[in-house]
Protein backbone atom coordinates (compact mmCIF):
# COMPACT_ATOMS: atom_id res chain seq x y z
CA UNK A 1 0.00 0.00 0.00
CA UNK A 2 1.21 3.50 -0.85
CA UNK A 3 0.47 6.21 1.73
CA UNK A 4 1.34 9.80 0.80
CA UNK A 5 0.52 11.83 3.87
CA UNK A 6 3.17 14.51 3.32
CA UNK A 7 4.32 15.64 -0.12
CA UNK A 8 7.43 17.70 0.62
CA UNK A 9 10.22 15.95 2.52
CA UNK A 10 13.28 18.22 2.00
CA UNK A 11 15.38 15.07 1.56
CA UNK A 12 16.27 16.05 -2.01
CA UNK A 13 17.45 19.56 -1.30
CA UNK A 14 21.09 18.58 -1.79
CA UNK A 15 20.54 17.18 -5.28
CA UNK A 16 20.01 13.53 -4.37
CA UNK A 17 16.96 11.28 -4.28
CA UNK A 18 16.05 7.77 -3.17
CA UNK A 19 15.90 4.80 -5.53
CA UNK A 20 13.43 1.97 -5.07
CA UNK A 21 15.86 0.11 -2.81
CA UNK A 22 16.16 3.23 -0.59
CA UNK A 23 19.74 3.98 -1.67
CA UNK A 24 20.54 7.61 -2.49
CA UNK A 25 21.64 8.79 -5.93
CA UNK A 26 22.14 12.00 -7.88
CA UNK A 27 19.08 13.58 -9.44
CA UNK A 28 21.07 13.42 -12.69
CA UNK A 29 21.45 9.64 -12.43
CA UNK A 30 20.50 7.98 -15.76
CA UNK A 31 18.09 5.73 -13.87
CA UNK A 32 16.25 8.74 -12.52
CA UNK A 33 16.18 10.43 -15.95
CA UNK A 34 14.64 7.27 -17.41
CA UNK A 35 11.84 6.98 -14.88
CA UNK A 36 11.24 10.74 -14.92
CA UNK A 37 10.75 10.60 -18.69
CA UNK A 38 8.46 7.62 -18.17
CA UNK A 39 6.44 9.67 -15.69
CA UNK A 40 6.21 12.49 -18.24
CA UNK A 41 4.94 10.01 -20.84
CA UNK A 42 2.23 8.98 -18.38
CA UNK A 43 1.25 12.60 -17.77
CA UNK A 44 0.97 13.42 -21.47
CA UNK A 45 -1.22 10.35 -21.97
CA UNK A 46 -3.37 11.69 -19.14
CA UNK A 47 -3.80 14.95 -21.06
CA UNK A 48 -4.83 12.99 -24.16
CA UNK A 49 -7.49 11.15 -22.16
CA UNK A 50 -8.66 14.38 -20.49
CA UNK A 51 -9.17 16.00 -23.89
CA UNK A 52 -12.42 14.02 -24.16
CA UNK A 53 -11.66 13.52 -27.85
CA UNK A 54 -10.83 9.79 -27.73
CA UNK A 55 -13.30 6.92 -27.98
CA UNK A 56 -13.97 4.53 -25.11
CA UNK A 57 -11.91 1.71 -26.62
CA UNK A 58 -8.80 3.89 -26.84
CA UNK A 59 -9.37 5.36 -23.38
CA UNK A 60 -9.60 1.87 -21.86
CA UNK A 61 -6.29 0.85 -23.44
CA UNK A 62 -4.57 4.07 -22.38
CA UNK A 63 -5.79 3.74 -18.80
CA UNK A 64 -4.23 0.28 -18.63
CA UNK A 65 -1.03 1.74 -20.10
CA UNK A 66 -0.97 4.47 -17.46
CA UNK A 67 -1.01 1.80 -14.77
CA UNK A 68 1.73 -0.09 -16.62
CA UNK A 69 3.89 3.03 -16.75
CA UNK A 70 3.88 3.36 -12.96
CA UNK A 71 5.22 -0.19 -12.87
CA UNK A 72 7.82 0.60 -15.55
CA UNK A 73 9.01 3.52 -13.44
CA UNK A 74 9.16 1.31 -10.35
CA UNK A 75 11.25 -1.18 -12.31
CA UNK A 76 13.64 1.47 -13.63
CA UNK A 77 14.25 2.93 -10.17
CA UNK A 78 15.08 -0.43 -8.56
CA UNK A 79 18.47 -2.01 -9.43
CA UNK A 80 18.45 -5.67 -10.41
CA UNK A 81 19.63 -7.92 -7.60
CA UNK A 82 19.54 -11.68 -7.14
CA UNK A 83 17.17 -12.94 -4.44
CA UNK A 84 15.76 -9.56 -3.34
CA UNK A 85 14.30 -9.42 0.14
CA UNK A 86 11.12 -7.88 -1.25
CA UNK A 87 10.50 -8.83 -4.92
CA UNK A 88 10.07 -5.57 -6.84
CA UNK A 89 7.74 -4.80 -9.73
CA UNK A 90 9.34 -5.87 -13.01
CA UNK A 91 8.17 -5.48 -16.60
CA UNK A 92 7.23 -8.91 -17.95
CA UNK A 93 7.26 -10.20 -21.55
CA UNK A 94 3.47 -10.58 -21.56
CA UNK A 95 3.07 -6.83 -21.08
CA UNK A 96 4.89 -6.31 -24.37
CA UNK A 97 2.78 -9.03 -25.99
CA UNK A 98 -0.34 -7.12 -24.93
CA UNK A 99 0.95 -3.87 -26.44
CA UNK A 100 1.75 -5.67 -29.69
CA UNK A 101 -1.74 -7.20 -29.72
CA UNK A 102 -3.18 -3.69 -29.29
CA UNK A 103 -1.01 -2.47 -32.18
CA UNK A 104 -2.31 -5.25 -34.44
CA UNK A 105 -5.93 -4.60 -33.43
CA UNK A 106 -5.89 -0.86 -34.09
CA UNK A 107 -3.80 -1.21 -37.25
CA UNK A 108 -6.46 -3.38 -38.91
CA UNK A 109 -8.70 -0.40 -39.73
CA UNK A 110 -5.91 1.87 -40.98
CA UNK A 111 -4.82 2.39 -44.57
CA UNK A 112 -1.20 1.49 -45.33
CA UNK A 113 1.03 4.55 -45.24
CA UNK A 114 2.90 5.67 -48.34
CA UNK A 115 4.30 8.80 -46.74
CA UNK A 116 5.08 10.16 -43.29
CA UNK A 117 2.20 11.95 -41.60
CA UNK A 118 2.05 15.35 -39.98
CA UNK A 119 1.53 15.04 -36.21
CA UNK A 120 -1.78 16.64 -35.37
CA UNK A 121 -5.30 16.45 -36.70
CA UNK A 122 -7.87 16.17 -33.94
CA UNK A 123 -7.10 17.38 -30.43
CA UNK A 124 -6.86 13.82 -29.12
CA UNK A 125 -4.60 12.73 -31.98
CA UNK A 126 -2.31 15.72 -31.47
CA UNK A 127 -1.87 14.86 -27.78
CA UNK A 128 -1.18 11.23 -28.68
CA UNK A 129 1.56 12.30 -31.09
CA UNK A 130 3.15 14.37 -28.31
CA UNK A 131 2.91 11.32 -26.04
CA UNK A 132 4.57 9.24 -28.76
CA UNK A 133 7.59 11.54 -28.92
CA UNK A 134 7.92 11.63 -25.13
CA UNK A 135 7.74 7.82 -25.02
CA UNK A 136 10.58 7.71 -27.56
CA UNK A 137 12.63 9.98 -25.30
CA UNK A 138 11.85 7.77 -22.32
CA UNK A 139 13.04 4.77 -24.32
CA UNK A 140 16.32 6.53 -25.17
CA UNK A 141 16.77 7.39 -21.49
CA UNK A 142 16.15 3.76 -20.53
CA UNK A 143 18.83 2.65 -22.98
CA UNK A 144 21.21 5.25 -21.54
CA UNK A 145 20.63 3.78 -18.08
CA UNK A 146 21.20 0.28 -19.47
CA UNK A 147 24.46 1.39 -21.09
CA UNK A 148 25.56 2.86 -17.76
CA UNK A 149 24.57 0.01 -15.44
CA UNK A 150 24.22 -3.05 -17.66
CA UNK A 151 21.55 -5.69 -17.31
CA UNK A 152 23.11 -8.06 -14.77
CA UNK A 153 21.73 -8.84 -11.35
CA UNK A 154 23.95 -7.88 -8.44
CA UNK A 155 24.73 -10.85 -6.19
CA UNK A 156 22.43 -11.38 -3.22
CA UNK A 157 23.53 -9.27 -0.28
CA UNK A 158 25.19 -6.59 -2.43
CA UNK A 159 25.18 -2.99 -1.27
CA UNK A 160 22.03 -1.07 -2.14
CA UNK A 161 22.16 0.93 -5.35
CA UNK A 162 24.17 -1.79 -7.12
CA UNK A 163 22.71 -3.76 -10.01
CA UNK A 164 21.65 -3.46 -13.62
CA UNK A 165 18.51 -2.32 -15.39
CA UNK A 166 15.77 -4.58 -16.76
CA UNK A 167 16.03 -4.24 -20.59
CA UNK A 168 12.33 -5.04 -20.96
CA UNK A 169 11.62 -1.52 -19.70
CA UNK A 170 13.15 -0.10 -22.89
CA UNK A 171 11.36 -2.68 -25.03
CA UNK A 172 8.02 -1.78 -23.46
CA UNK A 173 8.57 1.94 -24.11
CA UNK A 174 9.53 1.22 -27.71
CA UNK A 175 6.33 -0.73 -28.37
CA UNK A 176 4.30 1.89 -26.53
CA UNK A 177 5.53 4.61 -28.89
CA UNK A 178 4.39 2.43 -31.81
CA UNK A 179 0.98 2.00 -30.20
CA UNK A 180 0.61 5.73 -29.55
CA UNK A 181 1.38 6.41 -33.22
CA UNK A 182 -1.36 3.99 -34.29
CA UNK A 183 -3.82 5.38 -31.76
CA UNK A 184 -3.13 8.88 -33.11
CA UNK A 185 -3.98 7.64 -36.60
CA UNK A 186 -7.08 5.88 -35.24
CA UNK A 187 -8.21 9.09 -33.54
CA UNK A 188 -8.01 10.91 -36.89
CA UNK A 189 -10.30 8.47 -38.70
CA UNK A 190 -13.32 10.51 -37.61
CA UNK A 191 -11.94 13.56 -39.46
CA UNK A 192 -11.16 11.67 -42.64
CA UNK A 193 -7.71 10.35 -41.84
CA UNK A 194 -4.15 11.59 -41.69
CA UNK A 195 -2.54 14.65 -43.19
CA UNK A 196 0.42 13.37 -45.21
CA UNK A 197 3.84 14.97 -45.32
CA UNK A 198 4.57 16.73 -48.62
CA UNK A 199 8.36 16.82 -49.18
CA UNK A 200 9.95 20.17 -49.94
CA UNK A 201 10.57 19.35 -53.58
CA UNK A 202 6.86 18.75 -54.09
CA UNK A 203 5.41 21.61 -52.04
CA UNK A 204 6.34 24.12 -54.70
Amino acid sequence: MVILSRIYTRTGDQGTTALGDFSRTSKNDPRLVAYADTDETNSVIGVAIASGDLDDEVTTVLTRVQNDLFDVGADLCTPLVAEPEHPPLRVLPQWIDQIEADCDRFNEDLEPLRSFILPGGSIGAAHLHVARTVARRAERSAWAAIETYGTDEAPAGSAKGVGGVNPLTATYLNRLSDLLFLLGRHANLARGGDTLWVPGGERG
